[in-house]
């Protein structure tokens, strides 16, 4: 039951401020406190997410645990928080993240240590606050500054090109939200100076308006998806990036982008969205297959993975442009699964290169012989990225299959050929990395993943096994706001003389 206690404020300031301190007190004489307190501050942050998600109403498509507070007068902007089906699961995902991003560095970094968990666990509650804006300018502040903790986590702890890779994640994403900002202002000079999202999604809007719109949204959410051909940044900054940088990159920051699909681009210029889906339907399936065969031929073990990520991120996209209630919920799925298969497998590879310091796939082989614990994990993450049934990831891309079938045969078949490439590049790299004769004396002498690994990689097959199982909680509370999105996209919002 929703309560009027402000849950969601308490998940996106508790981790702020902890970073906060953080910054401010943290020494490197005294790590060991300062990953106690990040710990502590990450899963307060989780525990803040429980009531909401408890008490989430699953028959009511609107906003719920909604907290409005005056904030910019002059611009008639508020601080207006809340949720709804197509935002529950990814505020707690979110702070599941992090706790997860806090246990992957605990040893790895050992230099400006209170700075790096400072800028994860205030990224974490920025982009809580991105999931639950439910005002505009709210909503733009939170999505630009998740690139600040970002960018400086890939260019101060990254690897040798770390600043190359953080410059060009920093340009790719910022360049194209300056079209959103535009997008948003021309929505408040025609909402009669409001920023309340709600109310944009009701704007009559004419159809060249709205494909400008459309096209400036586009701009912004198409990076950070990110889609073809504007991906290219995505394999540099997973490569320098720390491994629990590209954990919360993968599994989170990429979701903003389908994300504001879901927020603005479908409700607020749905004639528009219906006018340029094939051109959407086409990005989405040269995702799927050509970046699979990208993928397939990777030898580095962060770019195959990242490129398998890029495909995986089509299925959501292509999912909402079929304009169905099971392929827009089996995108959201999908949002959600690969928020803990992309992440637990960023993370194997970091277990493997913080005893090796190579990514390189011709370095392995043979390690179930010395890490057999690790091993078994890793292959339930590489089957749930195959698309297992029973795995989290055949939940999102079965329903998306199924719907596009429906939508379009050959489309359909098309998409199918995912689970294909899937399989082929995700087991061919497993089979040369974890099975076979021990390759070298590097791989003899590697420890099998110790207690604090073991937990991290435990949490997330619990977390990919259960939703594999029982994927229902999940759609059910989300499939009253998709079918209240399929409705705001079955009517048209053209002004009365362009009917």
């Amino acid at each position: 039951m929703n309560t009027a206690f402000p849950w969601l404020s308490t998940a996106i300031w508790i981790p702020i401020l902890f970073g906060v301190f953080l910054m401010s007190v943290g020494r490197d004489r005294s790590a060991g406190l300062v990953r106690a307190i990040a710990l502590v501050g990450s899963l307060i942050g989780l525990l803040a997410t429980v009531p909401v998600v408890k008490g989430f109403s699953l028959d009511q498509a609107g906003l719920q645990f909604e907290e409005k507070l005056p904030w910019i007068d002059t611009l008639n902007a508020s601080y207006h928080l809340g949720v709804d089906g197509l935002s529950i699961w990814f505020v707690p995902l979110t702070a599941f993240i992090t706790v997860i991003a806090v246990l992957a560095g605990w040893k790895a970094i050992g230099e400006r240590v209170a700075q790096y968990y400072a800028a994860f666990l205030v990224m974490s509650g920025l982009l809580i606050g991105v999931f639950s804006a439910a005002d505009g300018l709210l909503f733009y502040v939170f999505f630009e500054a998740t690139l600040v903790p970002m960018y400086i986590i890939i260019g101060v702890w990254g690897g040798p090109n770390r600043v190359y890779a953080a410059i060009k994640f920093f340009l790719y994403t910022l360049l194209g939200s300056l079209l959103l900002l535009v997008a948003f202002v021309y929505l408040y000079q025609n909402s009669n100076g409001s920023f309340d999202i709600v109310a944009w999604q009701r704007l009559p809007i004419g159809l060249t308006a709205q494909i400008l719109l459309f096209l400036g949204f586009f701009a912004s959410f198409a990076v950070k998806v990110p889609m073809w051909p504007v991906h290219t940044w995505l394999p540099d900054a997973h490569v320098e990036a720390p491994t629990a940088g590209s954990v919360v990159l993968a599994a989170i920051m990429l979701k903003l982008g389908a994300y504001g699909f879901l927020r603005f681009s479908l409700p607020i210029a749905p004639d528009a969205a219906h006018h340029l889906a094939g051109f959407v339907i086409a990005l989405s399936l040269i995702a799927i297959v050509y970046i699979g065969f990208v993928a397939l031929v990777q030898t580095d073990l962060k770019k195959l993975i990242a490129y398998s990520s890029i495909a995986h991120m089509g299925f959501v996209t292509l999912g909402f442009f079929i304009f169905s209630q099971i392929g827009m919920e089996g995108a959201i799925a999908q949002m959600v699964s690969h928020g803990f298969v992309s992440g637990a497998l960023f993370l194997c590879v970091g277990v493997m290169y913080d005893r090796t310091h190579s990514r390189d796939i011709t370095t392995y082989g043979g390690v179930v012989n010395t890490m057999p614990r690790f091993a078994a994990l890793m292959m339930l993450f590489a089957m749930a990225n195959c698309g297992l049934p029973a795995t989290s990831g055949f939940v999102g891309e079965f329903m998306v299959i199924l719907g596009a079938v429906r939508y379009n045969f050959w489309i359909g078949a098309a998409a199918a050929l995912t689970l294909i490439l899937g399989a082929s590049y995700t087991l061919w790299m497993y089979k040369r990395v974890i099975f076979g004769a021990v390759a070298n004396p590097t791989v003899a002498a590697l420890r099998d993943a110790d207690p604090r690994e073991l937990l991290a990689l435990g949490v997330l097959g619990v977390a990919v096994l259960t939703m594999g199982i029982d994927p229902k909680p999940l759609t059910d509370a989300m499939h009253a706001s998709v079918g209240h999105l399929l409705q705001q996209l079955s009517h048209s919002k053209l002004p009365a003389v362009f009917q």
